[in-house]
């Protein structure tokens, strides 16, 4: 049987050992390195399916199984036909196992080795999660990529309970690969874990990769940590991950991270923050976050970013986003969601451009210097 998702290497560059690569899915392919959208409950927030493929130029998105758990509901969703056919979305979608939104609920979940008992953040009724339950919603679903079920520690955690943690992660996947049926229509992919010990996530990679997988993610990192520690982790984890499979790290946004995770050999990352910050009217721009609300903007009638070539830079100013923040008209946000969202799409972009020039060190100096990272916020 074909598997639902293969990864292709097209080149490594020589100057910094990035892969630019194609991962092939159902709903067709994406080059990678790629960042990923976060639609959380079926929708990338304020943005039409349309615009993301025409302004953004997204090639995969992300849903949420917690949350579609929950509402409208799993059922509601293969009744309309899956994810693709319910939000009008033709391209690939990745679904999360809902493990990290439950392991946010703190003292409203409580972990057992069959899985995860909680109140739902919305009526609190018990709800119950297991391995074989996060395969059932997400199979019906239908996303292209599945999610195992796994425990997120929070940071920081003690070597003990990170050990006993990313045990039962392993368990997990296990039962996962097991309860799942749609192999031909939907990959599997395992999640590393194992906290800031080396040693945990050595034992978790080898683990999995028994397993054999369609794909790995590390999970678990990102977490609040300094970022000398993240960087350490992924790029001792990561060479860890088979080079023939898809190689994905969770939640990530910040250009610099980006540009690093490509540089440790990720293929892809995902993260809510262009939305978020966009709400907030921030707009992420080649020369640093710019803060659209801020008065110094009021008078200001460039383009929120010169080199930005999205449907936002081209036909407003910074005046006049700022007006629509400030009054709180929905257009601002639509329109600050646009632009950072495209703003990091068209960063990938320029990033797999490097690879294949073999250049993406350079580049990367080149980006920090604008950007205004320095050596002590890099």
């Amino acid at each position: 049987m074909k598997p639902a998702i293969t990864y292709e290497l097209l080149h490594t560059c020589k100057q910094s050992g990035a892969r630019r690569g194609v991962i092939h899915t159902p709903h067709g392919d994406i080059q990678t390195p790629i960042f990923m959208p976060v639609g959380t409950q079926a929708t990338v927030k304020a943005m039409t399916p349309d615009e993301l493929k025409e302004m953004v130029h997204a090639q995969i998105i992300l849903a949420n199984t917690y949350h579609l758990f929950l509402r409208p509901g799993h059922e509601l969703v293969k009744e309309a036909g899956g994810l693709h056919q319910f939000m009008n979305w033709d391209r690939p979608i990745l679904t999360d196992s809902g493990g990290f939104q439950v392991f946010s609920l703190g003292d409203l979940r409580k972990i057992q080795e069959e899985g995860v008992e909680f109140r739902s953040h919305l009526d609190g009724s018990k709800q119950f999660i297991s391995p074989e339950k996060a395969m059932e919603i997400q199979e019906a679903l239908g996303s292209d990529i599945m999610m195992a079920f796994d425990e997120c520690c929070p940071y920081p955690s003690t070597y003990d309970y990170t050990k006993k943690s990313m045990e039962r992660t392993t368990r997990w996947a296990a039962r996962c690969k097991e309860a799942h049926k749609t192999v031909d229509k939907q990959g599997l992919f395992g999640i590393i874990q194992g906290g800031f010990f080396k040693d945990l996530r050595e034992q978790s990679a080898k683990d999995l990769i028994e397993m054999d997988f369609p794909g790995y993610a590390i999970g678990g990192i990102s977490v609040g940590e300094p970022k000398e520690e993240f960087l350490d982790i992924l790029n001792f984890t990561t060479p860890l991950m088979p080079e023939n499979k898809p190689r994905y790290l969770m939640g990530v946004g910040t250009p610099d991270y980006l540009i690093e995770a490509a540089i440790a050999g990720i293929d892809m990352c995902d993260c809510v923050l262009p939305t978020r910050i966009a709400r907030h009217g921030t707009a992420m721009t080649s020369h640093g976050k710019l803060v659209v609300r801020n008065a110094t903007y009021e008078r200001d009638f460039s383009s929120l970013d010169p080199e930005c070539d999205c449907y936002t830079c081209k036909n407003y100013t910074r005046a006049y986003l700022r007006h629509l923040i400030n009054t709180k008209e929905i257009l601002g946000v639509r329109l600050l969601s646009i632009h950072n969202l495209r703003f990091l799409t068209k960063l990938m972009d320029r990033v797999r451009i490097e690879i294949e020039n073999d250049n993406l060190l350079t580049f990367r100096d080149e980006f920090y210097k604008n950007y205004g990272y320095t050596e002590e916020n890099k």
